[in-house]
Order: C-alpha cells, then sequence, then structure tokens
C-alpha cells in the first residue's frame, strides 16, 4: 500500500484591508436603586472596581427607578425594598410588566421569609439581604448577567 504524500495545511492569509473586527459583547449595565445616597455611592464605587459591569444610573426611589429603567434599559436594576414614594417591591411589579427581560434583585436590610415570598410572588431573581455582604452581591450580579 502507496503512503500518501504529506501535504501541509493551508495557511490563512490576514488581509487587513477586508478584516472584520470581532464582535464583542457590550459590558452589561445594572441600574442601582436606593434611598440613601451614601449607600448608592458605596454599590456604585463598588460594583465599578471588582466586577466588569457597569452602573448606568441611580435612582432615589421606585418611581425614579421606573423612569430610569425606561430611559436606559440596563441588563439589571439593583432595587431597595423600603424606599419613600415607591417600594421595590412596588416598582418590581411594573417592571416586570413593561420590561420582562430586566433582571431584577431586591436589595434589603432585613430579609425573611415574607420577604423572599413576596419576591418570588412578584417575579424577582433574587432577595437579598445587605448584612449578607457586599461580596455575595458580585457573586450573584456575576451569575445572572453572565
Amino acid at each position: 500500500m502507496k503512503k500518501k504524500p504529506y501535504v501541509p495545511p493551508r495557511l490563512t492569509v490576514y488581509d487587513s484591508k477586508n478584516a472584520q473586527p470581532e464582535k464583542q459583547k457590550p459590558t452589561p449595565t445594572l441600574l442601582i436603586c436606593d434611598d440613601n445616597p451614601n449607600i448608592r455611592y458605596l454599590l456604585r464605587t463598588y460594583v465599578e472596581s471588582r466586577t466588569p459591569f457597569e452602573v448606568c444610573g441611580e435612582a432615589e426611589h421606585g418611581m425614579d427607578a421606573i423612569e430610569k429603567a425606561k430611559e436606559l434599559q440596563p441588563d439589571l436594576i439593583l432595587l431597595d425594598l423600603s424606599m419613600p414614594i415607591m417600594t421595590g417591591a412596588e416598582a418590581a411589579v411594573i417592571l416586570k410588566r413593561t420590561v420582562p427581560q430586566m433582571k431584577i434583585i431586591l436589595f434589603s436590610m432585613h430579609v425573611d421569609d415574607v420577604s423572599k415570598s413576596l419576591g418570588t410572588a412578584i417575579g424577582v431573581d433574587l432577595t437579598l439581604s445587605k448584612s449578607d455582604g457586599i461580596s455575595k452581591l458580585a457573586e450573584h450580579l456575576h451569575a445572572l448577567l453572565t
């Protein structure tokens, strides 16, 4: 049996004139909504320095969050549960109806079975306690946005 002669594989020649740039996924964005400006600042600073995500805006209460979410179209919104004017839970109900693909995390000082049940009934993606620490938030952001 005769062996076939070795034929090296063809090399692809790079043509810079016709090169197509690689399509990169856009950086996931999030909207932070908390009535406490210090908490908003802490969350923004942490997210921007320790995660690959971008904070596209901040809101002070639920009504503000709904308006900014419609305008900015973030991938995820981080909602404080207890806020004046409109709570995070009330805003989440409206957001889930108007922008159903948006991920929502209810972020509260006190998370108990009632809060978790409320979050599940509304259809939020996660209910998280602020007392669990900010590092847990980063883990959950990665899980929801990547």
